[in-house]
């Protein structure tokens, strides 16, 4: 069993959940959310103290991913991020990392 818990929040959930089930079938816990708000909100409510790291989507309605990155790694400075996107550019990569991202990944197509 491997003892890392992870959180993905995408607003696209069927990648979510596909996602969710192949990384629960590798022995991963795995929690989810479809918005930043929800991920702040799994985090706050003590799921940073559960929470290794959250695989984080760039494009989202509401509060993006690199608003949320910077208010995870505010309020939960030790919980890596993993950003994830469709829509990588230069720029939104080099934001990420200088907003505390641990990684930026390309989504599969």
């Amino acid at each position: 069993m491997i003892d890392l818990s992870v959180l993905l929040v995408d607003d696209e959930e069927a990648f979510v959940d596909a996602l969710a089930r192949r990384l629960g079938k590798r022995g991963f816990r795995v929690a989810t959310a479809t918005t930043g708000d929800g991920a702040l909100q799994a985090l706050d409510e003590g799921g940073a103290t559960r929470t290794d790291v959250v695989i984080l989507d760039v494009k989202m309605p509401g509060m993006d991913g690199l608003e949320t990155l910077a208010l995870i790694k505010e309020r939960h400075p030790l919980v890596e991020v993993i950003m994830l996107t469709g829509h990588a550019t230069v720029e939104s990569a080099i934001e990420g990392m200088k907003r505390g991202a641990f990684d930026y990944l390309m989504k599969p197509s």
